[in-house]
């Protein structure tokens, strides 16, 4: 398991984002060298856990539960089968591709080791958005990625310090429930009667989805 490439995303004005300014970091490309990783801060206020990567629209992106993003080089693998054209690292505005690694199959709480020193603890997956659409210009995406259930996933970060492309990704830690990230998206997009078993997963759960699956219970119950 290792990371194939690390990508970063500088603000571009687009006309398909709704944050304010008119700009999206969502177009990642490759990187040389190292790069920092740090805990950003909160949601709203804090961007991208990596230095260098623009996170724009705040209200919905960045913070330290979605600190960073990864997608497993296999999906996009797959991806480009289905929609017959390439698909180059960071092209899902994800920060580390990944080889080897079942991402969307982690478990939340689940912790991995990249390169030497830094630590990061999967959080949830990515729910796509109008401006992931339009960015990879293919019609009814929202639809066919949430229909596919492999979101990738967001993670936190526990111990900062410099990654690199080439680094190995090591599973440092596997939590004792069997709530992984394409369950917890399921969840939150099409079946949430799936809800109730997010609880399983605890405080590691990212707080937005904890907190929906404690709302679900107390009005519907497990």
């Amino acid at each position: 398991m290792k990371l194939l490439s690390l990508n970063l995303g500088r603000a571009q004005a687009v006309a398909y984002t709704d944050q304010p300014e008119g700009v999206t970091g969502i177009d990642k490309r490759p990187v040389d060298g190292p790069v920092r990783v740090t805990a950003p801060g909160p949601k709203g206020t804090a961007g991208s856990g990596l230095a260098g990567d623009a996170v724009c629209h705040l209200r919905h992106h960045g913070g330290d539960d979605q600190a960073v993003y990864a997608v497993a080089r296999e999906d996009l693998d797959d991806w480009e089968r289905e929609l017959g054209r390439p698909l180059p690292n960071g092209v899902f505005g994800e920060n580390l591709t990944t080889l080897g690694l079942d991402v969307s199959g982690a478990l939340i709480g689940e912790r991995w080791r990249v390169g030497s020193g830094v630590v990061l603890e999967v959080t949830s997956g990515r729910i796509p958005c109008r401006t992931f659409q339009e960015h990879l210009g293919e019609k009814g995406w929202v639809r066919r990625f949430t229909g596919r259930g492999a979101p990738g996933a967001y993670l936190r970060v526990i111990e900062s310090g410099e990654i690199r492309a080439g680094d190995a990704v090591e599973i440092v830690h596997r939590p004792d429930h069997d709530v992984t990230v394409a369950l917890q998206f399921r969840a939150a997009t099409t079946e949430r009667k799936l809800l109730p078993r997010l609880l399983a997963a605890g405080e590691a759960l990212h707080p937005e989805s904890l907190a929906a699956a404690r709302e679900y219970v107390a009005k519907y119950g497990d």
